[in-house]
């Protein structure tokens, strides 16, 4: 059997998961199909059960997962900053709001500022955040699994489990969930 691990390399540092983490990015890939049918199937679920069976999931997998084992979400993707982000993270860096973009940021194709490279500027060799204080909203809000509203971001959230094992790991108890309510349904069971 062969592993792959990802490596990722910055002018600044050399970035690697870990087995467990690649493992699970690998499985979540491998699962892309199962997980776009789980999402089509919960976006038929009421919207506070949807929110309720994450919450849960969250919390479960976040008592055993430490984000500072991982960052990837740090290492290969941008957060989006809203001009809120800008002038606060200008402001601690003593520089103007168009120079923090000029140097740093670009625009998506859906018109928002994102980081010009990958890994974020403010990952350090410990996966710690330099700027971990004053850190964009979409940063704090990440992996996005303990909102209200899940409904709305569905799809999203499936293709974080290709970036946040985290996230893998929430989908792969739902589809437990799934398969477990899948066969009560086919022994007779009424869940309405």
């Amino acid at each position: 059997m062969y592993c792959i691990i990802f490596v990722l390399f910055s002018r600044r540092h050399k970035f690697t998961l870990s087995l467990e983490h690649t493992a699970i990015l690998i499985q979540a890939i491998a699962q892309k199909k199962q997980n776009k049918k789980l999402v089509q199937r919960l976006s038929r679920l009421p919207e506070k059960k949807i929110d309720t069976l994450f919450h849960d999931l969250h919390q479960e997998v976040f008592e055993e997962m430490d984000c500072l084992t991982c960052a990837n979400c740090c290492k290969t993707t941008s957060p989006i900053f809203r001009n809120i982000d800008i002038e606060r993270l200008s402001k601690r860096l003593k520089t103007s709001p168009s120079q923090f973009i000029a140097s740093n940021l670009k625009m998506d194709h859906e018109g928002d500022y994102v980081l010009q490279h990958s890994p974020c500027l403010f990952l350090g060799e410990d996966n710690k955040c330099s700027v971990y204080e004053d850190r964009p909203l979409a940063c704090r809000e990440y992996p996005h699994t303990n909102r209200k509203k899940m409904h709305q971001i569905l799809n999203l959230t499936r293709k974080n489990t290709e970036i946040c094992p985290a996230v893998s790991q929430i989908f792969q108890k739902l589809q437990q969930v799934n398969f477990v309510v899948s066969l009560f349904c086919w022994l007779g069971f009424d869940f309405g």
